[in-house]
């Protein structure tokens, strides 16, 4: 058993693909490497595998696979593992607390390999799945010894899911002492304070046979809420700007007000203060045509949709985690349990599905509305006007506040052993549970609110107009009557009256279990032949619903950030192998090995299907090895794919597959107004199957000790991706000959369209390729002159893409090389990382610069002028202190040059929207 100052401080793979820096940042340098440090594994450890069932040392795999130690992990004082990888440039990162588009992930941190999505990202714990759909929330980052990242398919050793590559976290299983830590941090702005506290503790007994352990943390991070302090986050939009369009910041609304705009009659350009009383309306620029146009430039009286998300959403999280086993002769029998809480509780949009916000129909007011002043009633009266159209953003009385919690629930128990000559075994069964709870706070009861609006005096009182006309069939006596002019004039019964919390409640479970055995079979001219077999089996379930009372009340606004009510499950029962065959081995060091593994998965919703790999490594002289492999991996459906609640909509469609019908039969009908359209899960779904090829080498040069470089290509198409287009988009599909958007439809003997299918369906395809580019170097100082302290260690990382096309059945879309609002275009061809590390007996020091290319906003907008958005480059620093043998302290200053954002739209994904942020700490060790 050993303390972490025992530990390997710095764990690469030598045959790892992920990256080595940008060009630029590369020629400052020597060449960089990707080597163990001096203190990691030796060559012979089989240390690595993830990239297989065989257990291989890491340099010999074909598979490329990248290993983010403890040190990296440690760099930049990160909150969870989830940011750690995403400075991984071949990770695009997603759901993060700095997503600026309103964040309601519930406490989700998912990993995205390749932008193909995180659910075509497996991510594996001690290589078991683990509840939570890899959550990464989930597992206390001080009990991670390291995180192994295979770029590539990896299905018929792990699975479904396994198709833009695997992440398997590594506990530390055999720590002995106690370790306590805490952190604060916050940014150069005084705000996204964030503090955090973990600790662990082990021990062996029995002689050694015997080994516990047990740690956890917490974290709590108050978040940005005040975006307006933040460069290029407030509001940007396109405007028009000569035959073309500019993307331009302070866009606001144009139509509406906080505190209420008359949009007609005689006092239309007309606000209200908060007193009630009317002013001009200050307006900005105005973009488009109208009187009150949806957007305008600037402006006093100005509002935008996203004044009320903040830069980088609160967030607090806790994870526990113990481990007990023990030895009997060969074998070790373990259990293990976990216990996580992810909450998340950030403001969101103001209700803008009312009031004229977007477009959407205005409020129509009353003349002799009670709260309008006198000497408004008399303008209106003399000008004949009974009432008036108004624009009105209700942020200040209608501000959502969503609140999301995920709770989760592990334990497992198992046995690893080794008989015979040299075969070892593994057996496991585990069950997991997550439940998850949303709430949508301040929500708009619509029935509600339109009651309140309707004032009207009666008896000397300002009342609800239901309780005061002569249908005592509508009274209500809870109504209170709303004071819509002027902001923050609703009293608190009116807002209790029409606002509610909408809420949705869900429940998944993975029970799984598996066994496998490898060993040395025999042995031929060029070594043994090797040989991996196991079965696995799991069963998934998710149960998910809403509160009727505010689902039936309340504004779809809100509901709309919730997913679909689903219910249901499957199984599926798999069988495995895998083969390592040494085909060549000559003393001047060139070896040839061959590996193959195949996979069997019998699902309970699709049936059988097969995934295979082939593989091969090639030494050709000590210092190179080349390596390739080809794949077909899969997906299979989700829960909530399969198994979402359909629903039933009756009404218009616009046909898009028109042309050449109505000439084949004058009957036919290109808009019907009665079509069934149904919507949901689709338990007919069958698993997405993709096809990966590697290529690559890498080179460790016996005369530099301690450097090696990679470069692998990669290529990954994926046929029969699920997605789902409405019903108009999916007749447009298979007017351009999508069988599978026909297959979809409907049609009567005119050929017009009488049902469509919307759910969800196998229907996109994917595909990108590109490069992954690592190298690194590792060596003691007093290699480069006698009594020189400590080491460094040097780290470049890059990843180029040369294709990302998403292709939906409706339209082809290739988004490398934009960066621009969504997601979806959060695609740089190049991403990179050069890091540098000093380390002796007492003091460390890490600098680090990420690298973002620049790109296009959106390469669909041909028309866009500022169409370009530069390049970035974010430096961080981090340095550690030991006072003595036990304490330590610590710092990290994360964007140290605090560069901004480009001028983007909402999305963050790629950017670092707080700016310098400062952390420090201390731990202590016993």
């Amino acid at each position: 058993m050993r303390k972490d100052s025992d530990k390997a401080g710095f764990r690469f793979a030598r045959g790892s693909s992920s990256a080595a820096l940008a060009i630029g940042l590369m020629l400052a340098m020597p060449a960089a490497a990707q080597t163990p440090s001096e203190t990691a594994a030796s060559a012979d450890e089989e240390i690595l595998v993830t990239g297989s069932r065989i257990a291989r040392a890491g340099f010999d795999q074909p598979t490329p696979t990248t290993v983010v130690g403890e040190d990296e992990l440690r760099l930049g004082a990160r909150p969870n593992i989830q940011q750690v990888l995403n400075d991984l440039p071949q990770i695009r990162p997603t759901t993060t607390p700095s997503v600026s588009n309103g964040n309601t992930s519930t406490g989700t941190a998912p990993v995205d390999m390749r932008g193909l999505g995180s659910n075509r990202t497996l991510v594996l714990l001690d290589g078991r799945r683990f509840v939570g759909e890899g959550n990464l929330n989930f597992i206390p980052t001080n009990l991670v010894e390291r995180v192994e990242v295979v770029t590539g398919g990896a299905s018929a050793a792990w699975g479904s899911g396994a198709v833009a590559g695997v992440v398997n976290i590594i506990l530390d299983k055999d720590y002995d002492g106690l370790s306590i830590g805490g952190n604060v941090g916050i940014s150069s702005r005084g705000d996204g304070f964030r503090y955090g506290f973990d600790a662990k503790f082990g021990t062996s007994f029995a002689d050694g046979r015997g080994q516990f352990i047990v740690g956890g943390e917490f974290v709590k991070d108050a978040g940005v809420i005040d975006r307006s302090t933040r460069p290029n986050l407030n509001s940007p939009d396109f405007i028009p700007s000569g035959t073309g369009s500019e993307l331009v910041n302070d866009v606001n609304f144009g139509n509406v007000t906080l505190g209420g705009l008359i949009t007609s009659g005689v006092l239309a350009g007309q606000t209200f203060n908060s007193d009630g009383t009317l002013r001009a309306f200050r307006r900005g620029t105005s973009v488009g045509a109208g009187a009150f146009p949806l957007r305008m430039v600037g402006g006093e009286d100005g509002i935008n949709l996203y004044d009320t998300i903040p830069a980088s959403s609160p967030f607090e999280r806790l994870s526990t985690y113990a481990r007990l086993s023990y030895e009997v002769g060969d074998a070790t029998f373990w259990v293990d349990g976990s216990y996580a809480r992810a909450l998340s509780n950030a403001p969101f949009f103001g209700d803008y599905t009312v009031g004229g916000a977007l477009g959407l129909p205005y409020l129509t007011i009353q003349a002799n509305n009670p709260y309008l002043s006198t000497a408004i009633r008399d303008q209106l009266a003399a000008a004949g006007e009974t009432s008036f159209t108004f624009g009105r953003y209700f942020n200040d009385i209608l501000q959502l506040q969503f609140r999301g919690l995920r709770v989760s629930k592990e334990a497992a128990i198992g046995v690893d052993g080794t008989f015979g000559s040299g075969f070892r075994y593994k057996a496991w069964y585990s069950h997991g549970e997550v439940d998850s709870e949303q709430a949508m706070g301040n929500s708009r009861l619509v029935r509600q609110f339109n009651n309140s609006v309707n004032a009207v005096s009666s008896g000397g009182q300002i009342v609800c107009g239901i309780n005061a006309d002569a249908n005592p069939a509508n009274d209500d006596t809870a109504c209170r009557p709303l004071n819509p002019f002027g902001a923050l004039n609703a009293s608190p019964e009116a807002r209790a009256y029409f606002t509610g919390t909408q809420q949705a409640f869900g429940t998944t479970k993975l029970d799984s279990a598996g066994a496998e055995i490898q060993g040395d079979l025999f042995s031929l001219w060029a070594g043994p032949v090797t040989l991996a077999l196991g079965a696995e089996a799991r069963w998934e379930e998710q149960i998910s619903s809403r509160d009727d009372f505010t689902v039936a009340n309340a504004s779809n606004f809100g509901i709309l950030v919730f997913s679909t009510p689903t219910s249901g499950g499957f199984n599926v029962k798999e069988a495995f192998g895998e083969l390592l065959l040494p085909l060549l081995k000559l003393e001047n060091a060139v070896e040839i090995d061959l590996s193959g593994a195949a996979r069997y998965s019998d699902y309970s919703t699709s049936g059988g299907i097969w995934t295979w790999k082939a593989g091969g490594t090639a030494r050709l002289f000590n210092d190179l090895l080349l390596r390739a492999t080809r794949s077909r991996d899969i997906r299979s459906p989700s829960v909530g794919e399969l198994f979402a609640v359909r629903s039933i909509n009756i009404g218009p469609l616009n046909d898009q597959d028109r042309d050449g019908r109505a000439a084949a039969n004058p009957a036919y009908n290109p808009t019907p107004s009665t079509v069934t359209t149904f919507t949901g899960g689709n338990p007919d779904l069958v698993p997405e199957v993709s096809y990966t090829t590697s290529i690559g080498a890498t080179y460790s040069p016996s005369y530099l000790r301690g450097f090696s470089a990679s470069v692998d290509y990669y290529k990954i198409k994926i046929d029969g991706a699920i997605t789902a287009l409405n019903g108009s988009n999916l007749t447009l599909a298979c007017a351009r000959g999508s069988t599978a958007a026909c297959d979809r439809i409907t049609r009567d003997a005119t050929g017009t369209v009488v049902q469509v299918a919307a759910n969800q369906q196998n229907i996109a395809s994917f595909e990108t390729s590109g490069l992954d580019m690592e190298a690194s170097y590792v060596t003691s100082l007093s290699n480069v002159g006698a009594g020189l302290p400590g080491s460094i260690r040097i780290r470049a990382l890059a990843t180029y893409v040369n294709k990302l096309v998403f292709d939906t059945g409706l339209s082809r879309v290739e988004t490398a090389g934009d960066v621009g609002d969504s997601v979806l275009r959060a695609t740089p061809k190049w991403r990179g990382t050069l890091s540098a590390t000093y380390e002796d007996a007492n003091f460390g020091f890490d600098i680090r610069a990420r690298y973002i290319d620049g790109g296009n906003f959106d390469r669909t907008r041909a028309t866009l002028i500022n169409n370009k958005i530069a390049s970035r480059t974010y430096v961080d620093i981090g340095a550690r202190f030991k006072v003595d043998d036990r304490f330590m302290l610590f710092g990290n200053v994360n964007n140290v040059f605090d560069r901004k954002p480009p001028l983007i739209t909402v999305n963050s994904t790629l950017y670092d929207v707080v700016g310098t942020y400062v952390t420090v700490g201390a731990r202590v060790d016993f």
